[in-house]
């Protein structure tokens, strides 16, 4: 396949990019700095045009989910008028089939009764981040219903692995056991440890994301996850439990969101039996080649 990737230079885009080349596909990437601004629609109309691809992966967005709060018009412009743009150019030229990748923070306040959560759970967003992404889906949604054009959203919960922002949990506390390391330093400052999650690591993500592209329904809505929840608590003392000398875990206000959804637990049924995609990595791997990275940071 001829594949076309937005945000080719993020922390999915690089996972991706390596797993389509392995799988002997032709992949153009652009970023920021080589590609259309997410808000100029003639741009990918252009790119589109220009690359004609089978299948596009859209990835550009906002990712930062606390700091949607300080910027939430920015968050919302980028994600949903930017989908809009790059699915308006899609209709208007090559009509590739398109994977428009959403997020599980869409179903947002949820209650621990109503798990696991599938994709007819209905969208309760509690961030800025959410609501744009939710926006975003149903953009997605319409380009399938309106104009026929073959597109695919995928819900992906959490995901972890090397090459990820220091904005995100696992390899900010990471970093801080890495420099403590090599610091002498015994205190880990951390915020709210108690969220559960349902974490994948991010090469099986970049997996199901192509065998989505290969198998999966147009206009359908996929759970990508593991179906099982850790705690950021249990994240932290396993990464400790790594760590080259004896250290602590300490409460930092500064570190707090100022809402955090309690739990998110994600029903895999719909993708596996499409696709017969199942995570393959434990989670002990994950997080040692996220500290390994962070310790290559600090030498």
């Amino acid at each position: 396949m001829k594949a076309l990737i937005t945000g080719a230079e993020g922390f999915v885009g690089r996972h991706l990019t390596e797993h389509l080349v392995a799988c002997g596909d032709e992949v153009v990437g652009v970023d920021r700095g080589n590609g259309p601004d997410l808000g100029d629609p003639q741009g990918f109309v252009r790119l589109l045009d220009d690359v004609q691809p089978e299948v596009v992966y859209h990835l550009a967005g906002w990712s930062d989910i606390g700091a949607s709060w300080s910027d939430p018009q920015t968050t919302f412009e980028v994600n949903a008028n930017g989908t809009l743009n790059l699915l308006q150019a899609a209709v208007a030229t090559c009509r590739p089939r398109v994977l428009a990748v959403s997020s599980a923070d869409v179903y947002g306040a949820v209650s621990p009764f109503e798990l696991p959560i599938t994709e007819s759970f209905p969208f309760r967003p509690v961030t800025p981040y959410a609501a744009s992404k939710i926006a975003a889906d149903q953009v997605a949604l319409q380009a399938w219903l309106g104009y026929g054009l073959e597109t695919i959203r995928v819900r992906a919960f959490n995901h972890l692995g090397p090459g990820q922002s220091l904005s995100f949990v696992a390899p900010a506390i990471a970093e801080r056991i890495a420099r403590n390391e090599r610091e002498g330093l015994s205190d880990v400052p951390v915020g709210n440890l108690t969220p559960r999650r349902d974490i994948t690591d991010v090469r099986d993500v970049v997996r199901a994301y192509r065998l989505l592209m290969e198998m999966g329904e147009p206009g359908e809505a996929y759970n990508v996850c593991s179906g099982r929840d850790v705690s950021i608590a249990q994240l932290a003392e396993r990464l400790l439990a790594m760590a080259t000398r004896p250290m602590e875990l300490v409460a930092d206000p500064d570190l707090q969101r100022p809402v955090e959804t309690p739990i998110l637990v994600g029903d895999a049924t719909r993708i596996r039996s499409t696709t017969g995609w199942v995570p393959e990595i434990p989670i002990e791997t994950t997080l040692s080649d996220v500290l390994e990275e962070r310790r290559r940071s600090q030498s």
